[in-house]
């Protein structure tokens, strides 16, 4: 059983509950409640997350859905020509989006450690060519938004 780093957690649930949100519609009080009381810092496929940093989670979630119309047109413009952002895994778009808003607004975080954190999210997720996609997708809007 290994432990996950507080951030990490943090970073895991935010996709999380930015996808049941997408699914489900759930407002955004309820959600982060939600989270905030049976979620953080669960156990999920025997790994034992830390208990996930609670403001940092609050951040992402709330940031990319008070942000979605400018992260959803960063990542359109980084598709692949006849790609749209619905025909992505909606939990590929999630993961997308939250790194999206890491690199736009968490100059705190170091472009290289927020890119290389959701690779691992969708490493979670997903086989080793879609984290690929993860990275070159992110690291192509890390360079339009951060300088």
């Amino acid at each position: 059983m290994s432990t996950v780093k507080p951030r990490a957690a943090a970073r895991l649930a935010a996709v999380q509950a930015l996808y049941q949100q997408a699914m489900e519609g759930t407002p955004l009080a309820q959600l982060l409640d939600e989270f905030h009381r049976h979620r953080l810092g669960a156990e999920i496929d025997e790994l034992q997350f830390a208990e996930a940093e609670v403001a940092f989670f609050d951040d992402v979630v709330k940031g990319v859905l008070a942000r979605a119309d400018e992260i959803d047109a960063l990542l359109t413009a980084k598709l692949a020509e006849g790609w749209s952002l619905a025909r992505l895994d909606r939990t590929m778009l999630q993961v997308l989006r939250a790194g999206t808003y890491e690199l736009l607004a968490r100059a705190d975080v170091p472009k290289a450690s927020a890119i290389s954190e959701y690779v691992d999210v969708a490493h979670a997720f997903f086989e080793p060519r879609e984290a690929k996609f993860v990275n070159g997708v992110l690291d192509a809007v890390a360079k339009d938004v951060r300088r």
